[in-house]
């Protein structure tokens, strides 16, 4: 499975009123160009790891489901933030790393993923779901039954090490993506 097919998935279980982070590099870029309700999106410029941070501090402070799309490397540079998320447990969140083994905006220098199970790690933070997919219809069957529940979620997708889609870079400045989550977050009160 591509990550563009990933994506595509996801993104079908993803309600209007829903929050998606994207991790810094293609990840960002490919939901950027494919995606047309940028009004719920953030977008990681620069930052690679500390996404599902971010994450944390969104969903403890909304109703509203947060979604991350992480990628595998930066997943691995915030291993910390993971147990936080177990402790805290916010309900409306789920963790999603797209792993193709490679920080593949960086040059595709490889991860370690292959010798370790962030599923398993995922359950050690004591996350309510963790689960592991490699293809499309596993995926499709699995994300439906994980979004129905209360989280937090994690999954990871083990996806092909192939060249990403080329798109354009974000035209968005940092602040304005700040500004339309705030913005998004303010209009709950």
């Amino acid at each position: 499975m591509r990550s563009i097919d990933a994506i595509d998935i996801i993104m079908s279980s993803v309600k209007k009123t829903d929050i998606v982070l994207s991790t810094t590099g293609y990840i960002s870029r490919y939901l950027f160009s494919y995606e047309k309700r940028h009004r719920a999106n953030f977008y990681m410029i620069g930052s690679m790891g500390l996404l599902s941070s971010v994450e944390l501090g969104l969903a403890l402070n909304t109703r509203r489901k947060i979604f991350i799309l992480d990628g595998d490397g930066s997943c691995l540079m915030d291993l910390g933030t993971m147990a936080m998320i177990g402790y805290h447990k916010p309900s409306n969140l789920i963790h999603i790393v797209l792993d193709n083994g490679a920080y593949q905006s960086t040059g595709g220098q490889g991860t370690i993923t292959d010798s370790i199970n962030l599923a398993s790690l995922a359950a050690s933070a004591n996350y309510k779901e963790a689960a592991s997919f490699n293809d499309m219809d596993a995926l499709k069957k699995g994300l439906g039954r994980i979004v129905r529940k209360k989280g937090p979620s994690f999954i990871r997708i083990k996806l092909k090490n192939d060249k990403t889609v080329e798109t354009g870079r974000i035209s968005l400045e940092p602040d304005e993506i700040t500004d339309k989550i705030r913005n998004i977050l303010k209009d709950e009160k």
